[in-house]
């Protein structure tokens, strides 16, 4: 497998129902369907393109306090305690919680589709283990097109939100298997027990507990959460794909990781970041790492 010759910036670009506005001054101002949001971002550190009076016409801002949960919403007007957002074939809900996030990355529609091209490349019935699978998203996209899914979570609110996706998206008659655990301790159950799958999607938090408690940090965890993966790997992979967010780390440090851990298999390997291009002034904002891995 050759080394790494460059970074990949991946950018979705077939979004209807998001765009990223305008940032700036730490933040971004964002519309999820038709309501439009002021969320912190701390690459911002330039000007914004567009006038104050552009983002005072936001319907909410998250302000980050020192609270634990990390800051809080403060609404301008009154907006649907959730609604409906589309990409392509999907549907699914966004909804403020209490933390600053909407229960969809946008940044990932690039991810969706190229685990669809990787399933349906594959032209054979396929085993899909989706980890940390928060709101279902990516998981949906691989049972869309006609994988059996594995969804592993460690939250069983976002297993429920993650349900009640597949059925918007009208999807309820695909198989997907829904799991509340940690993750480390059920792939090593599925290891185990036999169980193998073609294609494996890990999108770990920086930080994190598991529904008894078990604390996730990336670091630290990462290599063994990989090493107990392996074993639950097909001896004929489809794809591997993996995405991390808010850590200090290049994309190279995912690069070489997954490079090892692929070795034995013929295919190839991406890296890069996951971005959004602004709508106002062009600029590109970073928002997560990643590493992909095929055998197409």
């Amino acid at each position: 497998m050759p080394g790494m010759r460059s970074i990949e910036l991946l950018a979705s670009t077939q979004w209807d129902d998001y765009e990223l506005i305008d940032s700036g001054d730490g933040c971004k101002l964002e519309r999820f369907g038709r309501y439009k949001f002021i969320r912190p971002e701390h690459q911002a550190i330039w000007k914004p393109a567009l006038s104050h009076r552009e983002w005072e016409n936001a319907d909410g801002v998250f302000r980050v306090t020192s609270e634990e949960s990390g800051g809080q919403w403060q609404f301008k007007r009154q907006i649907e305690a959730q609604w409906k957002m589309h990409y392509k074939t999907l549907t699914f809900s966004a909804r403020t919680s209490n933390s600053r996030h909407l229960g969809v990355f946008p940044e990932q529609a690039t991810h969706w589709d190229w685990i669809h091209e990787q399933i349906l490349a594959a032209n054979k019935p396929i085993q899909v283990l989706s980890l940390f699978g928060y709101t279902g998203l990516a998981s949906l996209a691989a049972a869309e097109a006609g994988a059996s899914v594995t969804h592993v979570d460690a939250s069983k609110k976002s297993i429920q939100y993650a349900k009640e996706n597949q059925m918007l998206s009208g999807l309820g008659e695909k198989s997907i298997r829904w799991i509340v655990d940690d993750a480390i301790k059920f792939v090593k159950r599925e290891a185990r027990r036999g169980v193998q799958y073609e294609g494996i999607i890990l999108d770990p938090p920086k930080f994190g507990r598991g529904p008894k408690g078990e604390v996730w940090e990336f670091f630290k965890m990462l290599p063994y959460l990989l090493q107990e993966v392996k074993p639950v790997l097909s001896s004929k992979p489809v794809f591997l794909v993996i995405t991390a967010y808010a850590i200090r780390a290049s994309a190279l440090a995912l690069h070489y990781t997954i490079e090892e851990m692929m070795s034995g298999f013929r295919g190839s390997l991406s890296s890069g970041e996951l971005v959004i291009t602004e709508k106002s002034g062009g600029r590109i904002l970073s928002m997560a790492i990643y590493t992909r891995w095929s055998s197409s």
